[in-house]
């Protein structure tokens, strides 16, 4: 966990994403966040989940007040299938989500926000506090047991599609993540368990066979070929082709 703080969202929507996870409770007032296909009313009663670059408008009225926990992706808990915690926490951030909490939870909460406000350098505590109302946050989500993790899937000839249509273009992970209605650390964990390969893998390959299909066309020329797959370069699309099928474009050709 990186922190947890209390703040207060401006009441002009702004818009962002950040490279953690973050839980965001209401304590007093009302305040929203609201991303691409889903929005969250906030007050004391309720807390938003948000995964990694999940872009976002924030805002509040003049009276709102929220919790903010961050929490480092890259934390066993949260990426190691190995953790004692994993299967517990890394649900949680599998997607844009919100929990309506209890009045335990919520006395709980006011009570950590108080304490936070009176210690604002202290670290350790502050790692602590964020550290039990997350898990509190996942039992309430399990109604009390842990359960294992489902194995995540998503439409396999849907991103196959995508990246056809794509290949001329950039595409990132971020998009093929889009694609499957994935957080990203949850998409590219996803694909390489059904895959074999990482995403960027599957690309070059992707985009390797585009290029080996339009070879056979003369008329095209290998630079005309390099920007039809989306390499930057007559350059990189050789480099890539003899690092991962042995033999340049033009020799294949």
């Amino acid at each position: 966990m990186l922190n947890a703080r209390v703040l207060k969202l401006p009441e002009n929507a702004a818009q962002h994403e950040h490279i953690h996870h973050q839980v965001v409770i209401g304590l007093q007032g009302s305040s929203g966040l609201a991303g691409q296909g889903w929005g969250v009313d906030l007050d004391s009663r309720r807390a938003c989940l948000l995964p990694t670059e999940t872009r976002h408008d924030y805002f509040g009225n003049d009276v709102n007040h929220v919790l903010v926990i961050d929490l480092d992706t890259t934390a066993p808990a949260l990426s190691n299938p190995k953790h004692g915690d994993y299967d517990r926490l890394a649900p949680l951030f599998e997607r844009p989500s919100h929990l309506d909490m209890d009045n335990r939870l919520q006395s709980l909460i006011q009570l950590c926000a108080s304490e936070l406000n009176q210690s604002p350098d202290n670290r350790s505590l502050h790692e602590h506090f964020a550290t039990g109302i997350i898990h509190c946050l996942s039992q309430r989500l399990s109604n009390g047991n842990a359960p294992r993790r489902k194995r995540q899937t998503f439409n396999a000839e849907a991103i196959r599609h995508y990246v056809r249509n794509h290949l001329h273009q950039k595409i990132t992970v971020k998009d093929l993540a889009s694609e499957a209605c994935l957080s990203v650390s949850r998409f590219h964990e996803t694909f390489r368990e059904m895959t074999g390969m990482s995403p960027h893998q599957y690309l070059i390959h992707a985009r390797l066979e585009k290029a080996i299909e339009l070879l056979q066309q003369p008329r095209l020329s290998l630079a005309e070929i390099s920007l039809l797959t989306g390499f930057s370069s007559q350059g990189a699309l050789t480099h890539a082709m003899k690092k991962y099928r042995g033999v340049t474009p033009s020799v294949l050709r």
